[in-house]
């Protein structure tokens, strides 16, 4: 009688325990969820500008293929973009100007088009309002210092449009910074380029080193008065990919009050993909002149006929399965690296191959879910989401108007 009694309490205390373990797991989903929906949550580098110049597609519409429009940013919990603005780093000059300017306008008159759900926002404070509001926060990223045409005006025109970063190069050199994925020519930035970062400090637009090569980052770490960005970059000690930062960069960054922006590109976050990637194509310069063969400027037919080929390669067995949860691999590597305050999300939605899973902006909610169950701290999740892009956007902001007062 007393085997049974025994044995009949331990079946209750361990029924109680397994009952205590799924409430936990609920409340932990629900937690997230709440906390999710609750954020800022930024993302500091979307191509879906190029979108804009296409037929059919619809920001304002749930589309069937791409990763962003207003119905999946509002069910995935997005509500702070940076549309980026870009065009190929061989087109400089005025040329260059003109189809950036095409394309900033383009996002302005989106946004007047969907005011109803979109704000145009300059200022880390004017985010904050949007999200009071209920509205999706709407900015401006110039991807490639070749846009300003080599004209420090330009740069100046731009921040009056509203432009709040700008990447120093894209693929290839402009005329006044190394790219990370072209040979060098100007041993990092030159005098000019010097001149480029102190101009957008005084304007308030964020340095994004993302792209650059590792001499053209050190030279702006060090002449930069504000904290710099990396907008759409991953860990190169996860993946080591001259497009990622090293653990020494990413350590610079934070000691100077600067953010890391994780990229989802398959290619940047897994190194199994990257090297089965490089062995079919080349690597990305040479696959990117490939496309473009048949695709000329078009983006968007450039990312579809990319999609497609991956799809076919990792159906052959080519290429690797690449899972969503090495993006939380990536984020949890900077925040032991050197702490949660820097690091944040930059998805390249719109313009890069996502992994499995985060198929578009709808499975956001998947990185708090991950983050909250691997221990972090509500307030941390938080400033990943997008507290401290803006922490670093108020810090440029500061800078900008103290460096205006002493003129």
């Amino acid at each position: 009688m007393r085997l049974f009694r025994f044995s009949l309490f331990a079946c209750l205390l361990a029924a109680g325990f397994l009952m205590t373990q799924i409430a936990t797991g609920d409340d932990i989903a629900d937690r997230a969820k709440k906390l999710h929906f609750s954020s800022i949550v930024l993302d500091t580098h979307d191509d879906t500008t190029q979108r804009f110049f296409t037929k059919g597609f619809d920001i304002g519409k749930r589309n069937p293929d791409g990763h962003i429009d207003i119905p999946r940013m509002r069910e995935g919990g997005m509500n702070a973009i940076f549309f980026s603005i870009w065009i190929d780093g061989r087109i400089m000059g005025p040329p260059a100007v003109q189809k950036a300017l095409d394309q900033i306008d383009a996002v302005h008159e989106n946004v007047i088009k969907y005011s109803k759900d979109m704000v145009f926002c300059r200022t880390a404070e004017e985010v904050r309002r949007a999200h009071a509001q209920g509205k999706i926060a709407a900015l401006i990223g110039v991807e490639g210092g070749h846009m300003i045409g080599n004209d420090i005006r330009v740069l100046r025109m731009f921040g009056d449009l509203g432009v709040r970063y700008m990447t120093l190069t894209h693929f290839y050199n402009d005329e006044w910074a190394d790219s990370s994925t072209a040979k060098p020519e100007h041993n990092g930035l030159t005098d000019f380029g010097k001149d480029v970062v102190r101009e957008m400090n005084r304007q308030g637009i964020m340095v994004d080193i993302s792209h650059v090569s590792d001499k053209t980052f050190y030279d702006a770490l060090e002449v930069s008065k504000a904290p710099l960005i990396a907008s759409h970059s991953s860990c190169r000690a996860l993946c080591n990919h001259v497009r990622d930062m090293s653990d020494d960069m990413i350590k610079a960054l934070a000691a100077k009050g600067g953010v890391i922006q994780i990229n989802y590109e398959k290619s940047f976050i897994d190194q199994a993909y990257k090297d089965a990637q490089e062995k079919l194509s080349g690597g990305v310069v040479e696959m990117m002149d490939s496309l473009r063969k048949v695709c000329g400027d078009d983006q968007e037919c450039t990312e579809r006929k990319m999609a497609e080929i991956e799809k076919q390669a990792v159906a052959d067995g080519k290429l690797p399965h690449v899972s969503w949860e090495r993006i939380i691999d990536h984020i949890d590597h900077v925040v032991k690296l050197v702490g949660p305050d820097h690091v944040g999300l930059g998805s390249d939605f719109d313009g890069a191959t996502m992994p499995e899973g985060m198929d578009d902006c709808t499975h956001l909610p998947r990185i708090t879910d991950a983050l909250m169950r691997k221990g972090y701290k509500d307030e941390d999740i938080r400033k990943i989401l997008g507290g401290n892009l803006l922490r670093v956007m108020e810090a440029n902001e500061r800078v900008s108007r103290e460096m205006q007062a002493s003129q």
